[in-house]
């Protein structure tokens, strides 16, 4: 009899297999999946602490979502040989998981809870990150912890006008979409996607196709909580204590209505702030004794009640402005003198300085993945400083949220660069927020695309992003557009859409509540294209295409073919004849395996010289044709005569002159220059040369040289 109690489902998904197990691995978490899809295979575990740490007045839930080399059949290539620190990948990852299991914890359950999914075994066209999050939500189901789950997760790809589920990684080359969604089986909870410039409609509709078909996923969860599901935890909210609540809501609620009367951010969170203290102050002089976390989680309730009330009652919002209007929009282009292509874009109190450097191939960022090496040309970095906010804070390498902004603001980019054979460029991107008061992301879009195009990146559209936020109660619901910080976390939906007057270009949602419905969601977003369309408007009026002209400190690339086979001749032997040209005129140059040279250089002429150099290295010798070129080596049965770089030809002493020859001394001396004719060439390349030819018969024969 085995020692281990193994529960096992299997169902069909699409083209896809998928096999959930628990009961084997890992048992001692709280609980523990396998899931394999199609050899693809990832173990999620999970662990919950009993009880909270004294004082926790957060939830503290994290996700690590890590591969492992050894599933792709690699060792590290690190010196350590192990696995370090997260890719950005994983990072990304583990954001993905994270953001639609947050919401489904109760309000109140402020026990830690750690999430790891590791990648033990990967077939490269099924992308892990779906399986990671239906196994993090089938060990969260078993486990027993509070959770309002499961979820089910699902790709989408859009091919030949048809939604395809979990298309692999060979089929999203040919897809317009590549959208994952994430939700339960009553509703949409998550959006992450990037997309070809397609309309609200088709975005829509690939969001419910894969909540549907995420439905095979939870049902299968579902089946396997009822064979194998620990006992749900006996535990419950800690109970409100009215007299309190009514206590701090008296001496709160006036003062707030009044902060939130304020319109400018950092006259209001002052307001803000002095009510919380004036209120613990009167609480501490009443002798009332009070938990500190219990008091700011009063007061938030407190503020989103007033500002949802506000916004559904259909008064003006925070800053004053009704739900349709953007805020304020301030374009300048080129101010960064140095700097290839620059551009900073405001909006209200959100403020992107955003420079654009353009570089040659050997700048790409090479990527050792689990799925296989790739170099990625473009690239899209995020920072943001704690004095965008006014604050003081850790400055060092990007965090989680940094990285998963750049991403989205990368993807938003993606669909109207230009392809590799017309800007043979790397692209590098990096928005420095300089303020931030809701949707910074989005001004890193926008910016991103001006400072590309004074970069003269012949973008094929401008791109804007916007972010949204939608307020529901009952039956009443209000879009808001260009959401700002303080409303964003007060909302019950904030997403965000990026695209050209074509179409959308990426999409991100994140929803934390039960019952938006296509409708509302069709709403949103009309009402976040209207306001795409109006940025749009703002920076075509600012810049109304991408410059000429690459900047003048900006390299210059100058691309040319050669036979593949050729390309050994223009590196030499160890690399000597590439390092003599680079050096000589002063340029870098690249070589393809398919023959492609691209010769970068800030000084036009010497990009020419090193063309003309490859050009004679690589040129073939043509018959009848005639060249000059020095005699390199006196033979007793001729000559050789160096034609073109690296190339020698033979002149044979009887193509010398037209009398007979006895002594090929007589008529030449190695570094004389002489004219010749090609008369032949053979498959291996030698070459026969004829002086005679260019002599009239009657002529006298040419002397040695000295």
């Amino acid at each position: 009899m085995s020692m281990f109690n193994k529960v096992t489902k299997t169902f069909q998904w699409g083209p896809h297999q998928v096999v959930l197990e628990t009961g084997e691995i890992a048992r001692q978490a709280s609980g523990a999946v396998l899931v394999n899809v199609e050899d693809t295979v990832v173990l999620a575990t999970v662990v919950g602490a009993k009880n909270p740490k004294p004082g926790q007045d957060f939830f503290p839930l994290t996700v690590d979502y890590i591969e492992k080399t050894y599933a792709a059949g690699k060792i590290p290539g690190s010196f350590f040989k192990r696995e370090g620190r997260p890719s950005e990948l994983e990072t990304l990852t583990s954001r993905l998981i994270d953001r639609p299991l947050r919401p489904l914890f109760p309000d109140g359950f402020y026990n830690e809870v750690q999430v790891v999914i590791h990648v033990v075994s990967l077939n490269p066209e099924v992308s892990a990150d779906i399986p990671a999050m239906i196994g993090a939500s089938a060990a969260l189901a078993i486990s027993g912890i509070p959770f309002n789950g499961p979820i089910g997760a699902a790709r989408v790809g859009y091919v030949n006008g048809e939604y395809v589920l979990n298309p692999g990684k060979t089929q999203l080359l040919d897809s317009k979409m590549d959208l994952v969604v994430a939700g339960t089986e009553a509703a949409v909870l998550m959006v992450e996607s990037e997309a070809q410039q397609l309309s609200e409609e088709v975005m829509l509709g690939g969001v419910v196709f894969g909540h549907e078909q995420s439905k095979l996923a939870i049902a299968a969860i579902n089946d396997l909580v009822r064979e194998a599901g620990k006992p749900a935890w006996d535990w419950a909210p800690a109970p409100k204590d009215e007299a309190f609540l009514a206590k701090v809501t008296a001496l709160a609620e006036q003062p707030l209505r009044e902060a939130y009367q304020i319109r400018s951010k950092q006259a209001r969170t002052q307001a803000t702030r002095a009510v919380t203290a004036s209120v613990a102050a009167a609480l501490a002089g009443e002798g009332i004794a009070f938990d500190r976390v219990a008091v700011d989680n009063i007061l938030f309730e407190i503020e989103a009640r007033i500002v949802r009330s506000q916004i559904l009652a259909g008064e003006p919002r925070i800053d004053g402005r009704d739900t349709r209007t953007v805020r304020p929009i301030e374009i300048r282009s080129g101010v960064l003198p140095r700097v290839h292509g620059s551009a900073l874009f405001t909006r209200g109190e959100t403020q992107a300085l955003v420079a654009a450097t353009l570089g040659t191939d050997r700048d790409a960022q090479k990527i050792d993945a689990l799925a296989g090496e790739f170099s990625e040309h473009f690239m899209l970095h995020y920072n943001m400083p704690p004095f965008a906010t006014g604050e003081t804070g850790r400055v060092g390498s990007p965090k989680r949220r940094e990285i998963g902004h750049g991403r989205l603001a990368k993807r938003a980019l993606v669909a109207v660069l230009p392809t590799k054979s017309d800007f043979p460029y790397s692209m590098r991107v990096v928005s420095e927020i300089t303020e931030s008061n809701g949707s910074s992301s989005m001004a890193s879009v926008c910016g991103g695309c001006l400072a590309l195009m004074d970069a003269g990146v012949p973008l094929t559209a401008h791109v804007a992003g916007i972010a949204m936020g939608l307020i529901k109660e009952g039956n009443r619901f209000a879009v808001l557009t260009d959401i700002l910080g303080d409303e964003d976390h007060l909302g019950d939906m904030d997403f965000k859409v990026a695209g050209t007057t074509a179409g959308v270009t990426a999409l991100q949602m994140d929803i934390k509540i039960q019952g938006i419905t296509k409708e509302i969601m069709q709403v949103a977003l009309a009402q976040a294209k209207e306001a795409r369309l109006h940025i749009l408007g703002a920076m075509t009026d600012a810049m109304g295409g991408a410059k000429t002209e690459v900047s003048q400190f900006a390299p210059r690339l100058y691309t040319m073919k050669i036979n593949p086979e050729k390309i050994r001749d223009v590196i030499g032997k160890g690399g000597a004849t590439i390092r003599a040209l680079t050096e000589e005129t002063g340029t870098q140059i690249d070589i393809g395996e398919d023959g492609t040279i691209t010769i970068a250089s800030t000084d036009g002429a010497r990009a020419e010289q090193a063309k003309k150099r490859i050009e004679e290295i690589t040129a073939e010798a043509e018959v009848g044709k005639v060249y000059e070129g020095p005699v390199t080596k006196i033979l007793d049965f001729g000559a050789l005569i160096n034609i073109l770089p690296g190339k020698d030809g033979l002149l044979h002493i009887s193509q010398i002159a037209h009398q007979r020859v006895e002594k090929v001394t007589d008529f030449l001396k190695e570094g004389q220059v002489v004219k010749v004719k090609v008369l032949e060439t053979d498959e291996k390349g030698r070459i026969k040369l004829s002086m005679k030819a260019l002599i009239d018969r009657d002529a006298p024969a040419p002397a040695a040289q000295e």
